[in-house]
């Protein structure tokens, strides 16, 4: 009974807030465009300058959770080949959404809801590991000049990322005051991304129920599967990784596609529809696989 108000009091807040996203979405169709930039290239700067830099931390002490991280990435596309040619179904079409999670509008608000806010190092690691892939690998392949937009790399996410990871090597530290307005902007990032993501699944339509089922179970199935996978090869090979990183895997593994695959799909006319349908089927499957997952998380990396 504890688990269960435990899982409830961690989902509720994210369902609830796109559950109100979802509503305006359908009632006032508001146009999330410029609130979207805004949020990716003021706040989710500030919040990972203000994360990595406010709390010190090193990214070289995770270098075994960015591998993992990458491993499970890379690995879902892998994994879903396999079920690609059984279904026909195109692998630049239904493999990005296997690779590319929710690892913001998801992952940031369910890893503090779960562990506190001693994981959000965590959760800002693994949505820049997933990040980094999809504006540059991801890009590359969907366009069909092979060559990922350097533009896009080159954003204030990058930048402050690095500029983060630098100060932080460094050892050099930034008065609070100054840092206070910074973490303030980035605050605004998790209630926005969760409206922002139920007003796009008010808009968003789907056609291909089938597709949508497929990669909406496939997603958090690969993911986790490559959890188990990378687990033992680590304990193999003493590579350690704390009781909240391996907690974190685990919903990292389980979350569903994100949003931004629809878009990079319409962007490059890689057949809009289907992802669309994976997106949505896939999100809406959270309602069941999240509390499950949460199930096994809890009890155990709590």
């Amino acid at each position: 009974m504890d688990i269960f108000l435990r899982i409830i009091e961690i989902t509720f807040p994210i369902f609830s807030i796109v559950a109100l996203g979802l509503i305006c979405g359908k009632k006032f169709k508001p146009d999330m465009q410029v609130a979207n930039q805004l949020n990716m290239d003021v706040f989710v700067p500030a919040l990972i300058f203000s994360v990595l830099v406010g709390q010190s931390v090193d990214v070289r002490e995770y270098l075994p959770l960015i591998g993992a991280a990458l491993f499970i990435v890379i690995g879902s596309g892998v994994l879903i080949w396999p079920v690609a040619k059984v279904f026909d179904i195109k692998m630049k079409t239904l493999a990005p959404p296997m690779m590319f999670n929710n690892a913001g509008n998801m992952a940031l608000p369910l890893m503090v809801l779960t562990f506190g806010e001693a994981a959000l190092p965590i959760a800002m690691i693994l949505f820049l590991v997933e990040n980094t892939i999809h504006f540059t690998f991801g890009s590359a392949w969907l366009n069909n000049s092979g060559h990922s937009n350097l533009r896009s790399m080159i954003s204030p996410l990058t930048v402050a990322t690095f500029i983060a990871i630098g100060l932080g090597a460094s050892g050099i530290t930034i008065n609070q005051t100054l840092l206070l307005p910074i973490d303030m902007l980035g605050q605004i990032v998790i209630p926005l991304m969760l409206f922002s993501l139920g007003v796009r699944l008010a808009s968003s339509s789907f056609k291909t129920l089938k597709i949508g089922i497929i990669g909406g179970l496939g997603c958090p199935v690969t993911g986790l599967i490559l959890v188990a996978m990378i687990l033992p090869v680590f304990e193999y090979l003493q590579i350690a990784l704390s009781t909240m990183e391996i907690g974190a895997l685990f919903l990292f593994g389980a979350l569903p596609p994100a949003i931004l695959n629809f878009m990079f799909a319409e962007r490059y006319n890689q057949e809009p529809d289907k992802v669309a349908s994976i997106v949505i089927i896939g999100n809406a499957l959270t309602l069941v696989t999240l509390p499950l997952v949460l199930s096994y998380v809890i009890p155990r990396f709590t």
